[in-house]
């Protein structure tokens, strides 16, 4: 489980990914923490109307998985009206503005969370705003790798 994601987000996590595959028509899922982040992601994309619980668990937990991966404090990764991490290391910064901000709405966040959307077309397509000298998250983004076209997905039940 991601560190940053307590255990009742976790469950908060598999229970409106579960409701979110069944209104995909789909069944619960079985796989790990970490695995539940990526599949509730994707189950949110793949959906014509995502549930927003669904929606707020992926973007909370996927912000988690990027905490955990690129621990730090000067960077400040927001996506509202969900959620906010510091992550990438540098300067800590206390009060204020953070010395780097991203921002992007929950459906982009998790486009280019998982891939589907690469971090230099949406920063060039002003779907993300990024300022300052640690703002490029390309070098840790996608969160998981891109399944090829076809291929199993983050969904794949273990």
């Amino acid at each position: 489980m991601p560190s940053a994601l307590s255990a009742s987000a976790a469950r908060r996590l598999r229970e409106s990914l579960d409701e979110q595959l069944s209104a995909l028509g789909e069944a619960p899922f079985e796989g790990g923490d970490e695995a539940a982040v990526a599949a509730c992601a994707d189950a949110v994309l793949r959906a014509d109307e995502p549930l927003r619980a669904a929606v707020k668990a992926a973007v909370r937990g996927s912000l988690a998985v990027l905490a955990d991966r690129a621990p730090g404090h000067s960077l400040e990764v927001r996506v509202p009206p969900y959620g906010a991490v510091q992550a990438v290391e540098g300067p800590r910064h206390t009060r204020g503005t953070p010395p780097g901000v991203v921002e992007t709405d929950p459906l982009t966040w998790l486009r280019v969370a998982t891939g589907r959307l690469p971090w230099e077309q949406a920063v060039s397509a002003h779907l993300v705003q990024a300022s300052g000298a640690r703002s490029d998250l390309s070098g840790h983004l996608p969160l998981w790798p891109v399944p090829p076209p076809g291929g199993a997905g983050p969904t794949a039940r273990h």
